[in-house]
């Protein structure tokens, strides 16, 4: 008896079962909408809480990367979870993103649309200081910031250390490699997030009240302390510091001051999760 040969797939078989799958996506999608409204509700029911969870959502994006495979550009499936979570956010409490484009537009702007996608409102700010306004004074708005702001902008992150004060709650991009299509690095502000922050790098906002040596020699690594220097204002004696979220304020002071540092001012100005570096598979 002859063995029967399956019938050889056409374009038309391919298409069908893109379609499919497309309407399965759709399907998903409104599902997750259901949710959230049911979300919404239960937060209205037991007094609220920030729609932001930046621990939440670093986790989120490793997972992602961690089961990523195929030919689907992963910049393209990172883009596509980023506007999916920004988009529902935006549908529990609308917010918009601020953004400072003293160095440039077009760089905060990819890194906007990238991360949020065309649903939250995109407003340009000339300067730190107009960012962190803005995102003081809104209900519960965002800023993005360059990491490496610049010299112009001297030491912006004394804009962050008063209590109520807007704090760092993220760091942009969440997945980082060498040809990242937004890869410009970015702080996220927003107004404290009481519950959901990502803790895994603690900032600081540090005075050095009696620093004697050159600041352009200072080690940025902290060499072997874990402990990094982000951005210095010689003139305001002043530095923007990550420190790991093990390591107490009490013994960061300790540290600084084993260098020749001792703070007259130490003040935590924020937190986010750990940089998750994506290696492309050879």
């Amino acid at each position: 008896m002859l063995e029967r040969r399956p019938t050889p797939e056409t374009l038309a078989d391919l298409r069908n079962e893109i379609d499919r799958i497309d309407a399965c996506l759709h399907e998903m999608l409104m599902q997750r909408g259901e949710i959230i409204d049911r979300l919404i509700a239960v937060k209205a029911r037991t007094g609220g809480g920030s729609a932001f969870r930046p621990g939440r959502e670093a986790e989120m994006m490793r997972r992602l990367v961690e089961r990523h495979k195929g030919i689907l550009p992963l910049d393209t499936v990172e883009s596509i979870w980023r506007i999916i979570i920004s988009t529902f956010t935006f549908v529990q409490a609308n917010y918009s993103v601020h953004a400072d484009i003293s160095g440039g537009d077009a760089q905060m702007r990819d890194g906007c649309r990238f991360h949020f996608g065309f649903t939250v409102p995109y407003i340009a700010h000339q300067g730190v200081a107009a960012v962190v306004g803005a995102v003081a004074e809104a209900s519960g708005d965002l800023g993005l910031v360059p990491v490496e702001a610049g010299p112009a902008a001297g030491a912006w992150w004394q804009h962050l250390t008063a209590p109520t004060a807007p704090k760092i709650i993220a760091r942009l991009p969440f997945v980082e490699r060498h040809d990242h299509p937004a890869g410009t690095p970015l702080f996220v502000i927003a107004k404290p997030v009481e519950d959901g922050a990502a803790r895994d790098v603690v900032l600081y906002a540090a005075t050095l009240g009696d620093w004697r040596g050159h600041w352009y020699d200072i080690d940025p690594s902290l060499h072997g302390t874990g402990v990094e220097i982000i951005a210095r204002a010689p003139q305001q004696s002043a530095l923007l510091l990550a420190a790991p979220g093990t390591l107490s304020a009490a013994a960061l002071r300790e540290t600084l001051a084993g260098r020749g540092m001792t703070p007259s001012d130490l003040t935590e100005i924020g937190s986010h999760a750990a940089r998750f570096d994506f290696v492309r598979a050879s």
